[in-house]
């Protein structure tokens, strides 16, 4: 398996375990804010979903054409009605809409060929790797899990 392909399941893996480990939490501590002003840990896991559906239907399916990837959708917009939702439902239905979306989004890099890790894709005049675009979100994984982390760790 290609090298950039594997640390990206690992990653998408390792961050359904981590969500599920947040089943733990108190309603107290699933509602407590990472930061003043900043999202709560309900609405920092809520607004993954949304990305990774737009991945799966918006990124993937154009990375085996030469065509420029679309435009993202409003990111205000979007974290906006995510969060919205995620104050509303319940800790389980957030941590499973996660769950349910990242397992999909695993499967469906699972069947991204290896050598289209390598290939360069076109997002507005922006070109990359296919893997260097993957390694962005990765990050944005991390720095929020980081955060959540940082945050449990405080309150205790």
């Amino acid at each position: 398996m290609n090298q950039y392909k594997k640390q990206i399941l690992d990653h998408y893996q390792n961050s359904i375990d981590f969500v599920m480990s947040l089943k733990r939490l108190s309603e107290k501590e699933w509602r407590t804010q990472i930061g003043e002003d900043k999202w709560t840990i309900a609405e920092v896991i809520g607004h993954f979903p949304p990305w990774d559906q737009f991945v799966m239907q918006h990124r993937i399916p154009y990375i085996f054409s030469d065509l420029e990837l679309p435009k993202g959708p409003d990111t205000e917009k979007t974290n906006s009605a995510s969060a919205k939702i995620s104050r509303m439902e319940e800790k389980e239905e957030t941590i499973h809409r996660f769950i349910a979306a990242r397992k999909e989004l695993y499967e469906a890099i699972q069947q991204i060929p290896d050598g289209c890790w390598e290939k360069r894709i076109r997002i507005g005049k922006t070109k990359m790797f296919l893997y260097e675009y993957f390694y962005g979100l990765m990050e944005h994984d991390r720095h929020h899990f980081g955060q959540i982390n940082r945050t449990l760790q405080s309150g205790e």
